[in-house]
């Protein structure tokens, strides 16, 4: 299936009352689903090896990979001043990175002070890159996701200690 007909899936999905659409072509499968939790009401596209039915694919979608932490080192659970540090979630499905261009530097390190509104990352999400703001001010303590890896909606990404 060529993109161009993929788009116009995106499309006819968009501009109708389907909220999802799934197709089976060969060893490939291509669903296409409106994310209510999506900030930018795009659907998502997912295209996955067809090594299954269609009826096990269908009901039970593949799992997300788990984030790998690339902070330098955990504190400790019991450590009070861990407890009031904030989440920040990505508002979209896509694949994370930390700064603009391979060879830029990246937006955020560990240890980094921002302000509310400050850009953090990027979500690619279907050729769209959307950059991601601060919603606080205060110190980046971890970044939980991996340059390049896809991550769901709500996904932790950040963990801020407020300033």
């Amino acid at each position: 299936m060529d993109i161009q007909k993929v788009r116009e899936l995106v499309k006819l999905v968009e501009h109708s009352g389907i909220e999802q659409l799934e197709i089976v072509d060969k060893d490939t499968t291509i669903r296409i689903q409106k994310s209510p939790a999506a900030a930018v009401g795009a659907p998502q596209v997912v295209s996955m090896p067809h090594p299954v039915p269609t009826a096990v694919i269908a009901a039970a979608p593949a799992p997300a990979p788990a984030a790998a932490p690339v902070a330098a080192a955990e504190a400790p659970a019991a450590d009070p001043a861990r407890a009031r540090w904030k989440e920040l979630r990505s508002p979209i499905v896509g694949t994370f990175y930390r700064a603009p261009a391979p060879t830029s530097p990246n937006f955020v390190n560990v240890g980094d002070k921002v302000s509310k509104g400050q850009p953090l990352c990027i979500i690619e999400a279907m050729k769209v890159m959307n950059e991601i703001e601060a919603e606080i001010d205060g110190t980046i303590r971890e970044i939980l996701v991996e340059n390049g890896s896809p991550v769901e909606a709500e996904a932790v990404l950040f963990l801020v200690d407020p300033a």
